[in-house]
């Protein structure tokens, strides 16, 4: 009841604050505006100042140059006159021009009051003692009459009037030309003097508003921030709890209430050193639910979730206080078990774990059997540090789940001895791809109907130096793990799509060249890029290359982004097929003709298909459905005649198989499809008489 009074309260006080922040913050930028308009005003007056004392200075230095080509010209010989006088003319426009544009920006009117104070530039220009302005007319108008008088003597009069006065009224006064100087000097002195008033009386009002400006912040931060900062204080006891709860869920798991694995992975080390510091023994008991996404399948994720708060409670309570329960993500839990004891011990803990998680489990009214595994690893008898005992744990649990789930697994120098295969055959991996030393074989694809190659699959195969050929379904799922697959994988395509574009070229017809490519493979960054390289490289088209992907590929899209980087690959013109169909969990909506070009039916519903009724229902449905979408389709795995013959009465025409063809090496592959290519017909020369 008392909880809606203090929400509002809280809602009026941040109101409050909100406003109040704005107010300062508007009166702290129209201070700031005021003083960057007023700087810009200060600029733009010194500008202005500048601009007016260099043309005063030029003026001064023209009136004596008129003064200086006038008597020059009327003393220098004959010959030497007429340059003079144009001289003369130049120096005489710019002046008279300069004297215009100094009126112009100093805005100066003869018959403002203003000519009567000498403290003003009107004051120099129209006023006594220097009448600025008269004085200034004077010399250009003495300057004109002057040439004016000289072109008439020289005979190159250009207005073709001619000058009429006498030689004697067009000389130029030098009590003007000294009077013009004075009068710019006193001008000069002037503009400088009222830019110094005018930039201190700025400088006085910047120095004012700067003041005002610290004063409101002062003012502000006494009746704004200053309660503000109280307020801060007053809850800052809640910031700590939040920290606190921060803290809390940094380390454990949201939904169950146990530690996550950021908890464990920070107090491992110190759990194994307690127990070697106290001599004990250290179960790690790591536990996976077997049929945990059925649940979600079928019942939701509301009831997955239930299962999984359900089971973190009877983990709790099957085990001690000093033991540790954590959730490691999805349906993975680890308990570790401080003074385990003997075997016999951990043996019985670990039967009561179990039975307690698998008693069945009640939701909504259905009743759920989540069923457990477990797979154990004892310190320091399997490994002493965390990464072992943790490795070795999994290893027991997926040992554990092989036998048909519900139960647990201790680790064993059986599995050891695994570890330390998968360990080698890694090992020897990394070596094979750093010598690139795997092969590939071709098994063709045909038709049925007519015998025509459709395509053939490149297989990778691995010569081991000292083991020999391994196959790929004991090395690929290493690779796969140890994060090795994309590294073989670029190996496959470069040497494939080498060996397809010689075909290419030599005129051998093969169909399309079908590579299987793996979801870490796609998952590269540059892997659409890298691929295409490879096919210019080689010279091979886009679309004799097919890229065969399964369907969890396709599901793992919603946080890789593969489709958009297959729908690119796809517009290049390689074609794609989903490989293995129907052992997989794609949905219908995944099987688009616009995204995927073939179906591939998986062998074990082709195998036995002439005596399985079953199977032949399932491939007949896929077949219609593939034919119904406009979708091409072949069946892998066809290795009898009688197979072939039911795929044939279903519509399933393209197969692969042993039936047709083994896996073969490059060069015997060559000699298959060459051996199956079309005869070129033989053209016969007849002897005889020409028409």
């Amino acid at each position: 009841m008392s909880q809606q009074p203090v929400n509002t309260s809280a809602r009026k006080l941040i109101l409050l604050f909100k406003g109040a922040y704005w107010i300062a913050l508007l009166i702290i930028a129209a201070m700031a505006m005021a003083s960057f308009i007023l700087l810009q005003q200060m600029m733009a007056a010194q500008q202005h100042d500048q601009t007016l004392l260099a043309l005063t200075g030029t003026q001064k230095a023209l009136s004596q140059r008129v003064v200086f080509l006038a008597n020059a010209a009327d003393s220098a010989p004959r010959t030497e006159q007429p340059a003079l006088v144009r001289l003369l003319k130049e120096a005489t426009n710019e002046f008279e021009k300069n004297y215009d544009l100094l009126l112009d920006q100093t805005g100066a009117n003869p018959m403002s009051p203003a000519r009567h104070d000498p403290q003003t530039v009107e004051g120099v220009l129209f006023a006594k003692p220097h009448h600025l302005d008269y004085f200034s007319m004077g010399l250009a108008a003495n300057g004109w009459r002057f040439i004016a008088a000289l072109e008439s003597q020289l005979g190159i009069d250009t207005s073709g009037v001619g000058y009429m006065a006498g030689r004697e009224r067009a000389r130029l006064d030098e009590t003007v030309a000294r009077a013009t100087l004075d009068g710019y000097a006193a001008l000069g002195e002037r503009i400088a003097s009222n830019a110094d008033q005018r930039l201190e009386s700025l400088l006085d009002l910047h120095r004012t508003l700067f003041y005002a400006t610290i004063g409101i912040i002062v003012l502000i931060a006494l009746f704004i921030f200053r309660p503000m900062s109280n307020v801060i204080l007053r809850r800052t006891h809640e910031l700590v709890d939040a920290r606190n709860s921060m803290a809390f869920i940094a380390v454990h798991d949201g939904l169950t209430g146990l530690y996550n694995r950021t908890f464990l992975t920070d107090h491992f080390d110190t759990l194994i050193k307690g127990a070697r510091r106290r001599q004990e023994r250290l179960a790690v008991v790591q536990i996976d639910l077997d049929r945990f996404k059925q649940i979600n399948d079928t019942l939701g994720h509301a009831a997955g979730d239930y299962v999984l708060v359900v089971t973190a409670q009877r983990m709790r309570d099957s085990c001690r206080a000093s033991d540790l329960c954590v959730r490691l993500g999805g349906d993975e839990f680890v308990m570790i078990l401080n003074g385990a004891g003997a075997t016999e011990d951990i043996n019985m803990v670990a039967k009561r774990i179990l039975e307690c998680i698998n008693e069945p489990i009640s939701f909504q009214g259905a009743t759920v059997h989540p069923g457990a595994s477990a797979g154990i690893a004892v310190y320091p008898v399997d490994a002493d540090n965390a990464a072992d005992l943790t490795v070795h744990a999994d290893l027991a649990l997926y040992s554990a789940k092989k036998l048909g789930g519900g139960a647990f697994s201790f680790f064993s120098e059986e599995l050891r001895r695994e570890l330390e295969h998968r360990k080698q055959l890694e090992a020897d991996l990394k070596a094979a791809i750093a010598l690139e030393s795997f092969s590939i074989y071709y098994q063709p694809q045909v038709s049925i109907s007519n015998g025509t190659i459709t395509g053939v699959e490149a297989l990778v195969r691995w010569k081991h130096p000292e083991r020999g050929m391994i196959s790929p379904g004991e090395f690929i799922p290493v690779a796969e793990k140890s994060g090795l697959m994309a590294a073989i994988g670029r190996i496959i395509v470069r040497k494939a799509v080498q060996e397809a574009a010689e075909w290419h070229r030599a005129g051998i017809g093969f169909g399309r060249l079908a590579i299987n490519v793996s979801g870490s493979e796609l998952r590269e960054n540059d892997f659409d890029s890298f691929l295409f390289e490879t096919l210019e490289r080689a010279g091979l088209p886009p679309e004799k290359l097919s890229l065969e992907i399964v369907e969890s590929v396709i599901l793992d899209d919603e946080k890789t982004g593969i489709a958009a980087k297959l729908r690119h690959i796809r517009s290049a013109g390689v074609h794609l097929e989903l490989d293995d169909f129907g052992t997989g969990y794609a949905s219908l909506s995944h099987v688009n003709p616009n995204e995927i070009d073939r179906l591939k039916i998986d062998r074990r519903f082709v195998q036995n298909i002439n005596s399985n009724g079953d199977n032949s229902k399932i491939v007949r449905a896929i077949t219609e459905l593939a034919r119904g979408l406009g979708i091409s389709i072949i069946a892998e795995g066809a290795e009898t005649e009688a197979e072939l013959d039911s795929l044939v009465s279903i519509g399933c025409d393209q197969v692969q198989g042993y039936h047709i063809a083994f896996p073969m090496p490059d060069e015997k592959a060559r000699e298959w499809l060459m051996s199956r290519a079309p005869k070129k017909p033989v053209l016969k020369v007849l002897q005889g008489s020409r028409a």
